[in-house]
């Protein structure tokens, strides 16, 4: 079919997927259109669903956020928005209900729920039911000053919006271990509940494996255990046993924007330790209740000679064979190489996600995205990629930015500050010229560090809104301290300019600094 392509309609973004990230990406337009707050911004979002849905395959009974509800979509950017976790109970009935419950962490199911509240508020910026298949290219001269993203819809018919920005938003692909391939009887956790459906009400399995040692597979193991009272369960664990996370205090400042501040001035070798610190975090660890609760369970049917839950710790899937009946797992013992034959009905990996790659999206574009040492592409701190000077649009990432931004940058915690953090990186480029929208790379070249950008760095570091900055304003009378000052002056230094502590706290204006940085 012919595209649905209007050149002369230009938005200042379009977002690829809508997921939470981008879903907060939304609500923070429409906030700030409803504000009027300039310059404006308008923002189309495509996703290949026909409607909003998160993770639904896990949205266990009795299952829990592992992330305090206060980090909801827009709580940390905007604490009176009317998009928050609270008032969406406040709508829903039930604010005094969860009040009494006295607790951070509300039901999974619930804060899909509150999501999809979100997501059909705003549904007025969303098309679903549109796949994107590739960005193009559209040149001014030499440069790409726009471009146009295509889209098929389930009825093959193509669309193509045309942007200033693209925001990709491509949300996490289930991993599963090399040479095993999903089946009907072997699955990734993330399509749980829907296999289980496909059973039937009459279904009546009688033996599952579970590979995994994280909060999936121990999810998976209890869900299952609890389901088919008459299943044999089969958790395969690399390990001794489940590990705890650390949601301590001290531990959780990892998730806080000061932290991602310093985790991208970091240097690739601290940078890649403070990712093993704490790792514990977020990584293949589980919430101690729920192990104790696997335990208690555990030596209960040992107590009774009655064994369901069979722990294989430090042990691996060594080979999988299907049949019409089931599939026959061997289970090898990591320590001793012994093997062992565990007949089951299905097997269920939860052996994590990776990050969709939007680079096959964009065709040539992507020669003109830098890479580190690693292949990834270089992020700067406000989530655009940083591409050579060819491009003056922007691409900006949310997801796929652990490398840079750190452990938070695929979870729901940092939402809310991100999605304003583009925002005001978008605004502030909104206006620039063209020659410095570009803001090339090369340092063979002087820097150019405009009045936009470092009145939009600034903002950020004070987590305020850019446009109350005033460029002559003595930024130390806002907020900004010396923490702040040194983030700043890393991340400047890494675009190429040559600056000290002393100088930028003795001048502290947006208009000094451009004269600083541009010296």
């Amino acid at each position: 079919m012919a595209p649905d392509a209007d050149p002369t309609t230009v938005h200042d973004l379009v977002g690829v997927g809508f997921g939470p990230s981008n879903l907060g990406l939304a609500i923070a337009l429409a906030e700030r259109r409803d504000q009027g707050v300039e310059p404006a911004l308008n923002g189309v979002f495509l996703e290949r669903q026909e409607s909003f849905g998160w993770h639904r395959g896990m949205l266990i009974d009795g299952a829990t956020m592992q992330v305090s509800f206060l980090k909801d979509l827009v709580t940390t950017r905007n604490p009176a928005s009317d998009f928050g976790f609270l008032s969406f109970l406040h709508q829903a009935g039930r604010l005094h209900d969860f009040i009494n419950h006295k607790t951070l962490f509300p039901l999974r199911r619930e804060f899909h729920d509150y999501l999809s509240w979100c997501a059909d508020r705003v549904a007025d910026q969303v098309r679903y039911g549109h796949e994107v298949t590739e960005v193009r290219p559209v040149y001014s001269g030499e440069r790409v000053t726009h471009l146009d993203v295509v889209a098929r819809d389930r009825d093959g018919a193509t669309t193509v919006l045309r942007a200033r920005n693209v925001v990709f938003g491509p949300g996490l692909r289930p991993r599963m271990p090399e040479g095993v391939e999903e089946s009907a009887r072997v699955w990734h956790n993330e399509y749980l509940l829907t296999r289980l459906e496909t059973l039937g009400p009459q279904a009546d399995p009688r033996s599952f494996v579970v590979v995994g040692a994280g909060q999936s597979a121990a999810e998976v193991t209890d869900h299952l255990h609890r389901r088919f009272p008459e299943a044999r369960i089969h958790a395969v664990l690399s390990r001794y046993g489940y590990s705890p996370s650390d949601d301590s205090p001290f531990a959780n400042r990892i998730f806080d924007p000061e932290a991602v501040d310093a985790f991208h001035a970091a240097p690739a070798d601290v940078k890649r330790r403070l990712t093993g610190y704490h790792g514990n975090t977020n990584y293949s660890v589980v919430d101690p209740d729920l192990i104790g609760e696997l335990y208690r369970r555990h030596y209960e049917e040992k107590v009774h000679g009655e064994e369901r839950l069979h722990l294989h710790n430090t042990s691996r899937v060594a080979g999988l064979t299907e049949s019409p009946q089931g599939v026959a797992v061997v289970v090898e013992d990591l320590v001793t190489g012994k093997q062992t034959p565990v007949p089951a009905h299905y097997v269920v990996f939860a052996t994590g996600y990776h990050p969709a790659d939007p680079r096959p999206l964009l065709g040539d574009l992507v020669d003109s995205v830098l890479t580190g040492p690693e292949g990834l592409p270089v992020v700067e701190r406000d989530y655009r990629v940083a591409t050579d000077d060819t491009l003056t649009c922007g691409l900006y990432l949310q997801g796929g930015t652990e490398h840079t931004h750190g452990v938070s940058a695929s979870l729901l915690s940092n939402i809310a500050t991100r999605v304003a953090e583009i925002i005001d990186s978008v605004a502030a480029r909104a206006g620039a010229p063209t020659e410095e929208r570009a803001r090339p790379m090369s340092h063979d070249t002087d820097p150019v560090f405009t009045v936009e950008r470092v009145r939009a760095d600034a903002a950020r570091a004070l987590a305020e809104p850019v446009e109350s900055v005033d460029p002559a304003e003595n930024l130390f009378d806002r907020g900004m301290d010396s923490v702040r000052v040194m983030s700043l002056m890393e991340r400047w230094r890494v675009d190429g300019a040559e600056v000290d502590f002393a100088d930028l706290s003795e001048s502290p204006t947006v208009h000094a600094w451009v004269e600083l940085l541009n010296g």
